[in-house]
This record gives C-alpha cells, sequence and structure tokens, in this order.
C-alpha cells in the first residue's frame, strides 16, 4: 500500500502547523504560500485575493511584538486555518474523489 502524495493544501497545512509552533517563520510561510501558483489556479481569484491579505498581515505581525501589532497572530494563524479548510471544500465539491 502506497502513501497518498500530499496535496499542496495539505502541504499548506502541515507549514501553518509549524508556524504555529515556532518552526517555520511567517516570512517563510508566507514565501511558500505565495509559490503555490498550480493550487491557486485551480481555486477562485477572490481565495487567492484573501490568502495573499492574510499573508500580507501575518508578515507585518512577525514584525511587531503581539502587544504593539494590530494582528493577532493567533487570530491569523485561524484565519489561515479556515481558508484552508474552505479550500478543501470547494475543491472537495468540484473534483472527484
Amino acid at each position: 500500500m502506497s502513501t497518498p502524495h500530499p496535496t499542496p493544501l495539505t502541504e499548506f497545512e502541515a507549514a501553518l502547523a509549524r508556524f504555529s509552533q515556532g518552526t517555520l517563520s511567517a516570512a517563510a510561510l508566507s514565501t511558500w504560500a505565495r509559490a503555490q501558483t498550480p493550487l491557486l489556479a485551480e481555486l477562485p481569484p477572490r481565495y487567492t485575493e484573501v490568502l495573499l491579505g492574510l499573508l500580507d498581515r501575518l508578515e507585518s505581525s512577525a514584525l511587531f511584538s503581539e502587544e504593539s501589532c494590530s494582528f493577532s497572530q493567533k487570530d491569523l494563524i485561524a484565519s489561515l486555518q479556515m481558508w484552508v479548510d474552505k479550500a478543501r471544500g470547494l475543491r472537495s465539491t468540484r473534483q472527484p474523489d
């Protein structure tokens, strides 16, 4: 039995988890996510707009301490996870299993 190849969404979710655990920087997560052009091309343009906005805020939040930044990293992580969940749901309705 072979292990299924991870999807870009699964890889993004793993990268998000590494960021949450402090083993991946906001800049590295953002750079990786922005390079996922095949994934973004599969989704409606609004998904790309939302993701890029969240990544911009995440990068901004990393420049300041939690107290001085208007963006909560915890809230941004939750929003990015919600983006993954919605993108996964959209893809599953468009693609047969």
